[in-house]
C-alpha cells in the first residue's frame, strides 16, 4: 500500500503468539531486514516438515511437536501464521491518521467480493479471480505492509515476499494445494493474465473505495490515493467502477465548497 512513513514496515510475529523454537541453521536473510521493528525479536524458521505450531486459546503459547495428523497440523500451522493478516493494519491509513484502519484481510476480501460480483467478461474466470484476490497479499503474514517510503525498491519487496511465500508454503507442508498458492501469486505478481489484470484494477478500486468512506467518515482529504491510481486501470470493469467512484467523490466535494445552506 502506497504512502507509508512509517519506519516499522513490518509486524513482529511475537505480537500476536508466535515464536520459533531456536532453529538449527541461521534465519532467513529478509527476516533481518531494515523494515522490521527494531524492539523485535528475530523471527525463526526451521524447514523441519515435523515443526508444528498449535496455539493455546489459554495460553497463547504455541507447543512444537509432532502430530498423529500431519495434514491437520500443517493447515492450522499456516491459517496460525496468516492470523497476522487479520491484525495488521494497512500502513497508508495509519500514516494519514486514520484511527481503526482496515487491515490487510478486510481489504482482499472486499477485493474477493470484487469478482464475486463483477459481470462477466470473456475469458475470465471468475473462480480464479476470487483466488488471486484472496492470496495476493498473502506473504504480508511475514514481511508485512511494504510500502515506497521503507525504502525498498520493488524488485527487491518482491524477492522478499517470494521468500516468505516459499516458507509460508513450506509451513503448509508443500502438495497441490501450496503449489495453488504459489501459481496464483505470481500471476498477480506478474500481471500474467486477465484474470491479473482485472484483480490489479480491484485493488486499486478498493484502495480509491476505501479513501472515500475514510474521507467521509474522518473528515480528511486523500488526495493522494486517487492521485497516484490516476490513469492505471487496464480493465473496462476497473475504468467504470473508479469512474463511479470518483464521480461520487466530486460530487460530494462540490457540496462542502458549497458549505451549509
Amino acid at each position: 500500500m502506497a504512502f507509508s512513513a512509517s519506519p516499522h514496515c513490518a509486524p513482529p510475529l511475537h505480537r500476536f503468539g508466535l515464536r520459533r523454537f531456536p532453529p538449527p541453521q541461521p534465519p532467513l536473510a529478509f527476516m533481518r531486514c531494515p523494515f522490521f521493528s527494531s524492539s523485535s525479536r528475530p523471527v525463526y524458521f526451521s524447514p523441519a516438515p515435523t515443526l508444528r505450531i498449535i496455539v493455546s486459546a489459554n495460553s497463547k503459547k504455541p507447543y512444537s511437536g509432532r502430530s498423529a495428523d500431519s495434514t491437520s497440523a500443517s493447515a492450522i500451522d499456516f491459517l496460525t501464521l496468516c492470523h497476522s493478516l487479520k491484525t495488521t493494519k494497512r500502513k497508508g491509513w495509519i500514516n494519514h491518521g486514520i484511527k481503526g484502519p482496515e487491515s490487510i484481510a478486510d481489504h482482499m476480501y472486499r477485493m474477493a467480493l470484487m469478482a464475486l460480483i463483477a459481470g462477466d467478461l470473456p475469458g475470465v474466470n471468475r473462480e480464479r479471480c476470487i483466488k488471486i484476490a484472496i492470496v495476493h497479499d498473502i506473504a504480508e503474514a511475514i514481511v508485512g505492509d511494504i510500502t515506497p517510503s521503507c525504502g525498498v525498491p520493488k524488485e527487491e519487496k518482491s524477492r522478499r515476499e517470494q521468500a516468505a511465500l516459499t516458507e509460508m508454503c513450506k509451513i503448509l507442508g508443500g502438495g497441490m494445494r501450496a503449489e495453488e498458492i504459489q501459481e496464483l501469486w505470481l500471476e498477480y505478481e506478474n500481471n500474467a493474465s486477465l484474470e491479473a489484470n482485472l484483480v490489479k484494477d480491484f485493488d486499486k478500486v478498493e484502495l480509491i473505495l476505501q479513501a472515500l468512506e475514510y474521507e467521509l467518515e474522518h473528515g480528511k482529504v486523500l488526495n493522494e490515493f486517487f492521485l497516484s491510481t490516476e490513469g492505471k486501470f487496464q480493465t473496462e470493469i476497473g475504468k467504470s467502477w473508479a469512474r463511479e467512484i470518483n464521480s461520487r467523490r466530486n460530487s460530494i466535494l462540490a457540496e462542502k465548497r458549497k458549505g451549509p445552506k
